[in-house]
């Protein structure tokens, strides 16, 4: 997929990884970028942000919950009324919770909401639209922890694990079919979601200990990777190259990588 002349929609877009996307974006020259978010003012700054450097781009920023499956469809036919089309929707917002299994049960629901379903909401509402066209493009961020797992964080990798099997579905089921589904899986990046909200001195949501073990990139670099990663239309796009590797090595010796991954975690996390 080339984005010039593209409506697109990026969920989460208001900071880290989802800004950063909408930001290179533009670069690409698109029609159109619509920015949702759940802070419907980061979302507007990111959208003022994009029509700074591309004049040319139309940014709208919309305030959206996306685990409220009437809200996604809305704002999925909203912008097919006001643009004509949606030929790119990024589904990128997404939770951690540093919470083992004892999280309490609506904690799994809330990070199932968002993580999982919001994914099938989007699909649910897009797929009429695009089967009819023949074309459409998903990306689903996911995660590495949904390739491999994540220390520390149970509902983060189940719920990431099944986003990749839901990508991997959707692109399975419709893929002959015009419609084209990426899936978007990195490790560490310097977003909010590992290092609190800019200027914070907390933690993220997922456990810095970790993080600190691997190879931390900037926003910028994963949205590199993603347009790149949509040109060439690859279902699997890894801004940390190595987690294909780690992905084999899981895949060729399960008893192996599981005494690996545990050993890992008493040095990280003591035990």
């Amino acid at each position: 997929m080339e984005l010039k002349d593209r409506v697109v929609v990026v969920t989460g877009g208001a900071s880290g990884i989802g800004a950063a996307m909408c930001r290179r974006f533009a670069e690409e020259g698109p029609t159109a970028i619509v920015v949702a978010d759940l802070d419907g003012d980061g979302a507007a700054s990111v959208a003022d942000a994009v029509r700074a450097a591309a004049p040319d781009v139309v940014a709208v920023a919309r305030a959206l919950d996306v685990a409220d499956e009437a809200q996604v469809g809305a704002l999925i036919t909203e912008t097919h009324l006001d643009h004509g089309r949606l030929d790119l929707f990024c589904a990128n917002a997404g939770i951690g919770t540093a919470m083992g299994v004892e999280a309490p049960d609506a904690v799994w629901e809330q990070i199932w909401h968002v993580n999982v379903m919001a994914h099938v909401y989007a699909a649910r509402a897009l797929l009429p639209r695009w089967l009819e066209d023949g074309e459409g493009h998903l990306l689903v961020t996911a995660s590495a922890a949904g390739l491999l797992s994540n220390l520390g964080d149970a509902p983060y990798s189940a719920t990431k694990h099944a986003a990749v099997g839901l990508a991997e579905w959707l692109s399975i089921t419709y893929g002959d079919r015009g419609v084209h589904v990426s899936c978007l899986c990195p490790q560490g990046v310097r977003t909010p979601l590992l290092f609190g909200p800019p200027g914070s001195a907390g933690d993220g949501a997922l456990s810095t200990e970790v993080v600190k073990a691997q190879r931390v990139i900037e926003p910028e670099e994963v949205a590199e990777s993603v347009v790149e990663g949509l040109r060439d239309e690859r279902f699997l796009i890894l801004p940390h190259p190595e987690v294909a590797d780690y992905e084999r090595a899981r895949a060729g010796d399960r008893e192996r990588w599981l005494g690996a991954m545990r050993r890992l975690q008493s040095g990280l996390l003591g035990g």
